[in-house]
C-alpha cells in the first residue's frame, strides 16, 4: 500500500490563515491522517529544501569528525568534564546509532538560571561547530519550531478554539523541544530482531513522547509505520520535498486518546544513514490535562510536562544517564 501514509499540502496553513476554505480542508486531512494512521507527509511546508540539505551536511560533517571533537559535546556520562546530562552527543555503543540532541538554541547561561528543569541546559556548540554552522542550526530550529506550532494550531482549530492558546503550552526557551540528528553507521549487526515478524532493525520499535515529531529522512529510507488494526508494517517512502510528521504521547494525552501515538521502527541498513527529527515538546511547566483542547478548566488530572517526559523517556536506553 504505497498510499497508506498520506501526503498533505499545507501551504495554505503556512500563511497562518486558519479560516480559509483550503486551510480548513488541509486541517481535516491532517485530522484523518492522525486518527487513521498517526503518520503523514507534508509538502508546501515553507522550509527550503536547500536549507534542509545544508542542515544534513552540517550533521554529516559533525558525525564524520574525530571522536575527540564529538565528545566535546557529550553528556557527563561519556565525558566527565562536562556538566550537561540531557543535551549533547551520544556514541553508537549505546544503541547502535550516534545521536546529537539540541535544545532551544536561544537558551543561554544568563536566561536559563531561573528555569527549574533538568532538561533545559546550555550546550556550548562553539566547542564543535563553526559560527556559520551554529547560525544555520539556530535558523532551522526557529523554522521547524514555527512549522510545528502551525500544525498544533491546526489541531486546536478542530476544537473550534482560539489557536493562540498554543502559547500556554509552548514558550520558547521553556520548551523541551529537541532537534535530534540520528546517524546510523555501517552497523555490523541489528540492534533488535522484531519479535512480531523477525525483521532485523536498526532502531527499535517505539512511540514518541511529544505532540508531534517532524522528520527529514534521507533517501536511504528505512522508516516503517505499523497499522494499528492489522499490525502490518508499511514503508514511509522518501520524498525530497516532504517532511514526515507523526503523533506522540503528549498529543494522545491532550486529545483523550483521539490522536494516538503510533508504533514505528527503522530497518537495519548496512550503509550509512541519517535522519533529522524535531521532537515538538511543550514547556517544562505546562500543566498537561485532557481538558486542554476542549477548553474545560479541570486541572485535577493534570501532570507537568517535565514529569510526563521523564516517565516516557525511561524506555529509551540512550536516556538512561
Amino acid at each position: 500500500m504505497n498510499n497508506y501514509i498520506p501526503t498533505i499540502n499545507i501551504s495554505s496553513l503556512i500563511k497562518n490563515n486558519f479560516k480559509s476554505k483550503k486551510s480548513l480542508q488541509a486541517i481535516k486531512k491532517i485530522e484523518r491522517a492522525c486518527v487513521k494512521v498517526g503518520f503523514f507527509q507534508i509538502t508546501g511546508h515553507g522550509i527550503n529544501i536547500q536549507e534542509i540539505n545544508n542542515i544534513c551536511k552540517i550533521g554529516n560533517k559533525f558525525f564524520n569528525s574525530p571522536k575527540k571533537n564529538k565528545n566535546k559535546l557529550a553528556p557527563k556520562k561519556w565525558n566527565k568534564r562536562n556538566k550537561n546530562i540531557y543535551r549533547g552527543y551520544f556514541p553508537s555503543s549505546v544503541n547502535g546509532k550516534e545521536g546529537l540532541d539540541l535544545g532551544d538554541l536561544k537558551a543561554k547561561p544568563h536566561n536559563i538560571k531561573r528555569f527549574k528543569s533538568q532538561y533545559i541546559e546550555y550546550l556550548n556548540l562553539n566547542k564543535s561547530f563553526n559560527k556559520s554552522s551554529i547560525k544555520n542550526l539556530s535558523n532551522y530550529y526557529d523554522n521547524i519550531f514555527s512549522l510545528s506550532e502551525i500544525l498544533f494550531k491546526g489541531i486546536i482549530k478542530l476544537y473550534r478554539k482560539d489557536v493562540n492558546i498554543s502559547n500556554q503550552a509552548f514558550s520558547r526557551i521553556k520548551t523541551l523541544s529537541t532537534l535530534r540528528f540520528n546517524y546510523y553507521p555501517k552497523q555490523n549487526k541489528p540492534v533488535e530482531i522484531s519479535k512480531q515478524d523477525g525483521v532485523a532493525l536498526g532502531c527499535e520499535t517505539h512511540v514518541d513522547s511529544g505532540v508531534f515529531t517532524v522528520l527529514y529522512q534521507d533517501k536511504k529510507g528505512g522508516l516503517q509505520v505499523q497499522n494499528r488494526k492489522n499490525k502490518k508494517w508499511y514503508d514511509v517512502a522518501f520524498n525530497k520535498n516532504a517532511l514526515v510528521v507523526n503523533t506522540g504521547l503528549a498529543l494522545e494525552y491532550l486529545s483523550k486518546g483521539k490522536f494516538k501515538a503510533t508504533n514505528h521502527r527503522v530497518l537495519w541498513n548496512k550503509t550509512k544513514r541519517m535522519s533529522v527529527p524535531f521532537f515538538f515538546e511543550p514547556s517544562y511547566d505546562f500543566k498537561m490535562h485532557p481538558s486542554f483542547l476542549n477548553g474545560l478548566k479541570s486541572y485535577k488530572k493534570g501532570i507537568f510536562f517535565q514529569n510526563f517526559l521523564k516517565n516516557s523517556l525511561k524506555k529509551f536506553i540512550e536516556y538512561q544517564r
